[in-house]
């Protein structure tokens, strides 16, 4: 999980702010409180990592159409919907909108803190899939046009010698070619580096 995850409060009942966020300090987890979602939305582009936790029904901008702007934008959090007692048809709603969970009120503080910790984790390691992903596309930078060839040509599934034979080289020559990529892309084995390409959104395809 983030060192400090941020878990950023959205209700318009000051109340349930409070108590949210006595609730969640009370857990050790550093706390963002605002009065509406379009405070929240006015400051997405400097929030912190972490979570979005929010009341489903709130006057300008309510709960569904937060979640509709957030799937807009690039900034990339999970959200959990609180919902008050009838609103199941909206909690439907917001999970096909990307919700991560939903809680109906009153709700179980032990489980609601179980879904949070959750949803750090999962916004955690989707930060740490983009970084690789970005670390990959850096190392792909660095091969050369044939270079990158013989590599979708492997990820192709294609011998060395029909990847020749397509480029019109020996299959020597590819052979060095591939010995280049693997080091440059810092790969142990074939199988490896297939996996790195297809992260990076290499598709296999010498023609």
């Amino acid at each position: 999980m983030p060192s400090n995850p941020v878990v950023h409060v959205i209700d318009d009942d000051d109340a349930a702010r409070d108590s949210l966020r006595f609730l969640l300090e009370s857990a050790q987890m550093v706390v963002r409180t605002y009065d509406s979602a379009v405070r929240f939305v006015d400051q997405l582009s400097r929030v912190e990592p972490g979570c979005v936790v929010t009341d489903v029904r709130m006057p300008g901008m309510n709960g569904i159409e937060l979640l509709r702007r957030l799937s807009e934008s690039p900034t990339r959090l999970p959200v959990i919907v609180i919902t008050g007692h009838g609103d199941i048809q909206l909690a439907v709603e917001a999970m096909k909108l990307g919700a991560h969970d939903f809680f109906e009120k009153p709700y179980d503080d032990e489980a609601f803190l179980c879904s949070i910790q959750a949803a750090l984790q999962h916004q955690e390691d989707g930060a740490k899939r983009e970084a690789a992903k970005a670390e990959l596309k850096s190392r792909l930078a660095t091969l050369s046009a044939r270079e990158r060839e013989v590599l979708e040509g492997l990820v192709a599934g294609k011998a060395n010698k029909n990847i020749a034979f397509d480029l019109a080289i020996s299959p020597r020559t590819v052979e060095i070619y591939r010995a280049n990529v693997m080091s440059k892309m810092n790969a142990s084995s074939l199988s490896e580096l297939v996996r790195m390409a297809l992260i990076a959104g290499i598709s296999g395809g010498v023609s």
